[in-house]
């Protein structure tokens, strides 16, 4: 009863701007006493472990999980934050947990053809804090990208990573919670990591589906046969609540005795023998004392794609020239940080629509809603992020195949105009400034908002090391729509929202582009083609899915080879999505999942070490 009350409060004053901060504080005082099942903390620690695991995100829970049923192996996991609370677990307010400790909350350096008109001049970078990582604080979306994705990367000599060989690891984590895809061969039942649809659903995603029929796109799967086409989301929740990784590999484990998981540990470095080229162990941080401990067998590093490449370069993995400028001593040259992508994404298409089952703010505030999600775990705090549906898309002027899409379209069940309090735009570092302008006069209205999302790249950034400090930021350049084709692309994303808009479907809605000029951007046509480029190099920004910067292959350009080893090097392996030669066409954390359960398998078998068929999830 106590933690009801607790949600009943939560969920009354988390969309209240003024009070946003003041309820992180009171989390912090509360949580400890209200969690179901605490994950023990390990403050004394054995001199060796079989294996190492470097950060306890999407990929270190799947490793920690998979290697501990070894029951003959020793794990220890490291995460720099703590464990999850119920603060991530409604859907809806995806937003506000990133304004949480469980945001690093990172930011960009400037880049020349993005984010230029957000707050800073910049772009917001959040990545996950604590055990579960990213997992903790994304908007849930389950999608794997195309069958052409990983077909691409085995034939780029990346042996085992073709569609065929990767789908049955997808499957492994997946505990399919949709009906009609019980039987389907694309999907798993008796995996950890539930994937559901949301309870709600709305008029609005109604008339997107039937748009999509209109345009001449299924309704479909899109991770099943056919990723092409219009589909309600699927999502990592369970019951209505963030079904994370923490929640599907790591607490149902807690008990084994053979794994340690350390929090507010943080990695300061990997020990590698220079003369054996081999990773001996890790150095850490906790609680003011610097600990080190050796690894028998491996040193695994999960610390996603932009922590991986600062932490192998700290420890003298990586360009030999930047290396040395900052008299860092060099194990082995290799090309780390580089090969930066991204799925990018414009916010702020807003279309005001005749229909009262549009989501915002000031609506949420209701007992009704509220009790309901408490309850029974229905209504609209289910929502995902607020996303309801999407489409994968094939844009006019592409050079991919017809089936290949390569523009994702997302229908969210309101728009950024019902942000009053504003936890949505502190996410996005929109300012007070253009949202006053914007839709100062919308917050009355039913609106919904429909974004665009490029989903394959051209441009390439890097990640790159402000210091020797391993508690500064690493340099961090998107150089988003660096290559033109991005640009077209995005723009031609843009104009197949707007027709979409005009369908029957919509029409019979009364959906009405709010064709308000962006600030910065009213001196050109409205609507052309520049004032697009405009709108991009202002407001475009990142979905987040940060990916490639420890880039697998057997060329001059890959860290690592296709067992995920680091060349030239040995005992060390990366597993997250830095490894990823190109970012699929799918939200990244179902397939940094993936990849995880694949490299466990690699792992095993090469130490060959079986999983004990008494262990259990």
């Amino acid at each position: 009863m106590r933690k009801t009350l607790w949600i009943f409060c939560l969920l009354w004053l988390l969309l209240h701007r003024a009070a946003s901060q003041l309820l992180v504080d009171i989390v912090r005082d509360f949580e400890t006493s209200l969690l179901n099942n605490r994950i023990p903390d390990t403050t004394n620690f054995l001199p060796e472990y079989d294996f190492i695991i470097v950060g306890a995100g999407s990929a270190g829970c799947v490793m920690a999980n998979r290697l501990s049923e070894i029951s003959s192996a020793s794990v220890l996991l490291l995460e720099a934050g703590d464990q999850e609370t119920f603060i991530s677990d409604v859907p809806l307010t995806a937003a506000l947990t990133q304004m949480t400790r469980y945001n690093w909350g990172y930011k960009t350096e400037p880049t020349p053809n993005a984010c230029r008109g957000l707050k800073q001049g910049v772009c917001n970078w959040p990545k996950g804090r604590g055990v579960g990582g990213t997992s903790l604080i994304n908007f849930m979306l389950y999608t794997r990208g195309h069958r052409r994705d990983y077909d691409e990367w085995a034939a780029a000599n990346n042996t085992g990573w073709s569609y065929d060989e990767i789908l049955p690891y997808f499957k492994k984590s997946e505990r399919i919670g949709i009906r009609e895809l019980y039987k389907s061969p694309y999907h798993g039942r008796n995996g950890p990591l539930d994937v559901q649809y949301t309870d709600y659903k709305s008029h609005l995603l109604k008339a997107f589906l039937k748009s999509g029929r209109e345009l001449g796109y299924d309704i479909s799967d899109p991770n099943g046969e056919h990723l092409m086409g219009f589909s309600r989301s699927q999502a990592t929740i369970r019951n209505g609540r963030r079904c994370s990784t923490s929640k599907a590999f790591i607490q149902p484990i807690v008990a084994r005795k053979n794994l340690h998981i350390s929090m507010k540990s943080w990695v300061t470095k990997l020990i590698i023998d220079p003369e054996t080229k081999t990773a001996v162990g890790v150095e850490f941080m906790k609680q003011r004392q610097r600990y080190v401990v050796r690894a028998k067998k491996e040193v695994i590093l999960s610390a996603g794609s932009i922590a991986s490449p600062q932490l192998l370069m700290l420890s003298g993995v990586g360009p030999r020239q930047h290396l040395q400028d900052l008299n860092i001593s060099v194990v082995n040259d290799l090309p780390v940080g580089y090969n930066l992508q991204d799925h990018i994404t414009l916010n702020g298409l807003v279309f005001v629509v005749n229909d009262s089952s549009t989501v915002n703010d000031a609506r949420l505030l209701n007992p009704t809603d509220i009790f309901r999600y408490i309850f029974a775990g229905q209504g609209p705090y289910t929502i995902p992020g607020g996303a309801e549906g999407f489409a994968f898309v094939r844009t006019p002027s592409s050079d991919n195949g017809k089936d290949y899409t390569d523009m994702e379209l997302v229908l969210g069940a309101g728009s950024l105009s019902g942000d009053r309090f504003g936890t949505m735009r502190n996410l996005l570092g929109i300012t007070d400034e253009f949202y006053d302008y914007m839709f100062g006069d919308l917050q009355n209205k039913e609106t919904f908002g429909l974004v665009p999302v490029l989903l394959r790249p051209k441009s390439r950034g890097r990640i790159s090391l402000r210091s020797r400090n391993p508690f500064h930021w690493p340099r961090m350049e998107p150089n988003f729509m660096q290559h033109p084709d991005d640009i077209r692309s995005m723009i031609e994303g843009i104009e197949m929202i707007l027709q979409l808009a005009k369908s029957q479907a919509m029409t019979k809605l009364g959906t009405r582009f709010h064709d308000r000029p962006f600030p910065g951007c009213q001196h050109l046509p409205f609507a052309s083609q520049d004032y697009w480029r405009c709108c991009l190099r202002l407001y475009g920004s990142s979905l987040q899915h940060q990916s490639g910067t420890c880039k697998m292959g057997t060329d001059s350009s890959a860290v690592v080879d296709p067992e995920l080893r680091v060349h030239g090097l040995k005992h060390l392996r990366v597993v997250d999505a830095s490894v990823m030669p190109n970012v699929p066409a799918g939200h990244t954390n179902a397939i940094v999942i993936m990849i995880a359960e694949k490299a466990s398998d690699m792992i095993k078998n090469s130490w060959r070490m079986r999983t004990d068929p008494a262990v259990r999830n």
